[in-house]
């Protein structure tokens, strides 16, 4: 009996192990409130709100060449290369297909060209390319350009920006064609033959007093000039 007493104890020793490693323990959850994470860099002055920003839309880019020149700079005269095409592909525009392959020249930041363009210069430098994927709320919005721009249209642009300056540039002056130039006349002029008058050897009077042009009686008209893009 003695002999069994151990073999017991250790039997029950055991159970009691085995009882514990097999219940369940209770666990408690704490609740993370992320309020004031969320709403941490709202100011004092304006109400509270609990949830997170979400994009709308966004420009996307993607620089192809660093220019080495200036920076690009707002409130400028930007002078661009540029080719765009629809999502599908299908390319409506292109500065190099215009007469001359001219590039166009637009008041930056000035509200002159869509959305997409007054922003999608920040960052780069004369001389630089630049890939544009521009939603269609930053180009034609919702409506679009039809035919050519269908409605909700993204976009994507090459663009180079070529040179910038602080005034447009001057318009070119269209040359002269050379058959323009008169000709000379192929028959000389003939001496007239009634002699000159001859002149008096006693020049006329000069009469005592200069009569004044008579005063404008309707007003300058104002000046039609349109405000510098700049003033806007």
């Amino acid at each position: 009996m003695i002999a069994k007493l151990p073999s017991i104890a250790l039997l029950a020793a055991f159970t009691t192990v085995a009882t514990a490693q097999t219940t369940p323990k209770a666990t408690t959850t704490t609740p993370h409130h992320t309020t004031a994470a969320k709403t941490a860099t709202t100011p004092p002055n304006i109400p509270k709100v609990v949830g997170l920003p979400k994009p709308l839309y966004t420009l996307r880019y993607i620089d192809t060449k660093i220019g080495t020149g200036g920076p690009a700079e707002e409130r400028k005269y930007y002078t661009v290369h540029y080719t765009g095409w629809l999502t599908n592909g299908t390319k409506f525009d292109s500065s190099f297909d215009h007469p001359g392959g001219e590039p166009i020249t637009f008041p930056y930041g000035a509200h002159r060209v869509i959305m997409g363009w007054d922003t999608g210069f920040q960052g780069m430098h004369v001389g630089g390319k630049r890939r544009l994927f521009v939603p269609y709320q930053l180009a034609y919005g919702e409506s679009g350009r039809p035919p050519v721009i269908p409605a909700k249209a993204d976009l994507i642009f090459d663009v180079e920006l070529v040179s910038m300056s602080d005034t447009p540039p001057q318009p070119k002056q269209a040359p002269v064609p050379p058959n323009a130039a008169p000709k000379p006349s192929e028959t000389p002029a003939q001496p007239s033959a009634t002699p000159p008058a001859q002149t008096p050897s006693t020049p006329p009077a000069k009469p005592a007093t200069d009569t004044p042009p008579a005063n404008p009686t309707s007003p300058t008209p104002p000046s039609t000039t349109p405000p510098h893009p700049e003033t806007l």
